[in-house]
């Protein structure tokens, strides 16, 4: 394992070797091995001033190395911290849970931090999604969810207020599902989810502890209970975090042709 305090010590030692394949590409198969074989996810690489003497490269040699790996999501970079080997991803599984239950599902310490709530008139999109009349107020609410401690996900979502009668006014740092349920009789039974990909923004980013621009996972969930539109809420999750595994299959069933082909 590399250790920080003898990499000055040994300076050019490691130094790379010249040839066909650049530097760059030789430093990023060690910084490889060294992420997935020899550190802990979320361990701390040596400084790039360390690499840069312990290896005989350029600054910038470093760099591109480590950037090739963010890329991949084997290292995360944290501002003013430094860089480090990034924790495993969390599977998400498109199904009509709670982040609570999810989390909870996977072993894993389920925490909200409440950052916003308010009775206001959503967008005309929301107010469309939720049956509501121009001007109309619904429930806002926005919320940091964590696993483990780590920030996953900013939430920011309209209730329909008379699904959910004074709701800002309950504990919503626990589970929405389990809360719609107890207090009001509330089951979520359908939702339509739209998947979608962007940069985080700067009051986002720095939420989730990521850098400005990074990519995020951001759902749009639309859901219903006995047809009533109860819910229009936006989660961004964090790209180097997340992943979606989804059930994919013909429309012929299981017979594995294209629907054109099956007999009528």
């Amino acid at each position: 394992m590399i250790r920080e305090g003898v990499v000055a010590q040994r300076s050019t030692a490691d130094a790379l070797l010249d040839g066909p394949t650049p530097k760059h590409a030789q430093l990023r198969e060690i910084l490889r091995e060294l992420a997935t074989a020899q550190l802990p996810p979320g361990a701390a690489l040596p400084s790039e001033r360390d690499l840069t003497l312990r290896y005989g490269v350029s600054r910038l040699t470093v760099r591109e190395a480590i950037g090739q790996l963010v890329s991949e999501g084997l290292l995360v970079r944290v501002r003013g911290k430094g860089t480090f080997t990034a924790r495993p991803r969390v599977d998400v599984r498109l199904d009509l849970a709670s982040f609570t239950e999810d989390m909870r599902r996977r072993g894993l310490r389920a925490e909200t931090e409440v950052l916003g709530h308010a009775e206001l008139p959503p967008p005309p999109d929301t107010a469309e999604a939720l049956g509501l009349e121009p001007g109309a107020p619904a429930y806002w609410l926005t919320r940091l969810r964590k696993a483990d401690g780590t920030p996953l996900a900013v939430e920011r979502g309209w209730f329909h207020p008379a699904a959910a009668p004074g709701l800002l006014g309950r504990d919503l740092t626990e589970s929405m599902y389990s809360l719609l349920e107890r207090h009001y009789g509330v089951r979520l039974e359908h939702a339509m989810q739209t998947v979608l990909a962007e940069s985080a923004d700067a009051e986002t980013a720095r939420l989730l502890r990521v850098q400005p621009g990074s990519p995020l996972l951001v759902f749009r969930r639309i859901s219903t209970s006995r047809d009533a539109p109860v819910e229009d809420v936006r989660s961004w999750y964090r790209g180097d975090a997340y992943q979606v595994t989804m059930p994919l299959r013909t429309q012929a069933g299981t017979t594995g042709r294209p629907p054109e082909e099956v007999a009528p």
